[in-house]
């Protein structure tokens, strides 16, 4: 008799799990689903890709995705750098290779000319950025230069774009 009334409740128990977990889904799935449409308008409205997740970086992506292109053609550029210490005049002579992602839409639409068409915009923010260290400062601290350089040109060109920067040459005086 006990085994039969055990029985009885489980059985009573299951029943209202069931239909307490059938009101859940009734109830909150919907609410759910408008705000996953929320969400996604509100999205496009601000034009924010929802699949790209955190910008692309060079250690990312598949070395067949990447894609070199030399600034002015791997010339040198000369930049003033801040006075140090030592109150001299310095400079840098840089010669700077830029990693494309061939598979942004970026890429596709412009196949790099974008690229040579807005050399002056790059050369300038290289510039720009480079003559802000001391020479110890980049010397010592090469890879700041470069996140930075990255940081603002994937501000101006898109983060999926470009998505690596290297110094082909880096000498200082």
């Amino acid at each position: 008799m006990k085994k039969n009334l055990m029985s009885v409740i489980i059985l009573a128990l299951l029943v209202v799990n069931l239909v307490l977990t059938s009101v859940l889904m009734f109830t909150i799935y919907p609410q759910a689903k408008a705000a996953n449409e929320l969400i996604t308008k509100v999205c496009n409205a601000i034009q924010l890709d929802l699949h790209s997740g955190a910008a692309t970086g060079l250690g990312n992506l598949p070395i067949d995705q990447v894609t070199t292109y030399a600034v002015d053609e791997g010339a040198d550029m000369t930049i003033n750098l801040v006075k140090g210490e030592d109150g001299k005049e310095h400079y840098a002579v840089i010669a700077v290779s830029l990693s494309l992602n061939n598979k942004s839409d970026t890429y596709k639409e412009s196949q790099t000319t974008i690229l040579s068409e807005k050399e002056a915009i790059i050369k300038d923010t290289i510039n720009s950025i480079v003559r802000k260290y001391t020479k110890e400062q980049f010397n010592n601290d090469n890879e700041a230069v470069k996140k930075e350089i990255l940081k603002a040109l994937q501000n101006t060109f898109g983060a999926d774009y470009i998505v690596g920067i290297s110094f082909t040459k880096s000498t200082t005086d």
